[in-house]
């Protein structure tokens, strides 16, 4: 069966590789097969994350005939966080739902 690997190991970067496997093969065994650990060296060095387009699954998930088998690279900082940090860059004036006020009007309208 044809599958197609997908990783991103930078921003507008991505590498794909398609495969044959055999019949019941889960994505850890095709991972494998396809020599993942020397293509992408970056990857072996965490525990992966994967994806069947889109959808969470672990290593053990048995693939179907063209799936899209994604492996994704953890977060530098968490979005929580991030967002925290933006927000007291800019100041509470700046930000919200009321920031762009017309001239002469009242807080809030």
């Amino acid at each position: 069966m044809q599958i197609t690997l997908v990783y991103s190991p930078a921003p507008r970067e991505v590498i794909e590789v398609s495969l044959r496997v055999g019949e019941g093969c889960t994505a850890q065994a095709a991972l494998n097969e396809a020599g993942w650990g020397t293509k992408c060296p970056d990857t072996g060095t965490h525990a992966l994350t994967l994806g069947v387009w889109g959808r969470r699954i672990g290593p053990a998930h048995v693939l179907r005939e063209g799936d899209r088998l994604e492996v994704y690279r953890a977060l530098r900082v968490d979005p929580k966080v991030a967002r925290r940090e933006r927000f007291m860059g800019q100041g509470a004036r700046g930000t919200g739902l009321f920031a762009k006020r017309k001239a002469g009007s009242k807080a809030g309208y």
